[in-house]
């Protein structure tokens, strides 16, 4: 199983919070990803985006073809999001458009160490291994590098 993290890019300093937009600069973030995606990612991945209008706006980017998932919405727990892509139960690959802590939290948890951090519009891209007995991290990557 392959699961992607993609944090939405830079929103506006707003409330609500679940109505914050990109910013102009975000807007370019999440194109630069989603050119990305569009090369790497497998075309049957399935995708899971947050209620938030950043999340989907982000997502928006790469595609139309995702599904809005209430349970990883901002404050999301780590569990919330790997039950949300039933890992590591399913053989697919699973793309998460969500938040900061909590991707980092669920990044931190497969990997085994201290809470990490994922910058706005970066991928972290992590895979099981053979016999689902351990993670392995593919890729880091933020749009500055794209």
């Amino acid at each position: 199983m392959d699961l992607i993290l993609w944090r939405h890019a830079e929103a506006e300093d707003s409330f609500p919070d679940l109505s914050r937009k990109l910013t102009e600069k975000g807007r370019r973030q999440a194109d630069k990803t989603a050119a990305f995606l569009r090369q790497h990612l497998p075309p049957d991945a399935r995708i899971l985006v947050s209620p938030a209008t950043r999340t989907q706006q982000t997502a928006a980017a790469l595609t139309d073809k995702f599904t809005t998932v209430p349970a990883i919405a901002p404050g999301a727990s780590p569990h919330a999001v790997l039950q949300a892509a039933r890992w590591p139960e399913k053989d697919e690959t699973v793309l998460i458009v969500g938040h900061q802590p909590t991707l980092g939290a669920v990044a931190a948890e497969l990997l085994g160490c201290v809470p990490l951090r994922i910058r706005k519009s970066g991928l972290w891209w992590l895979s099981l291994t053979e016999g689902n007995d351990e993670t392995i991290l593919r890729l880091a990557i933020t749009p500055d590098f794209l």
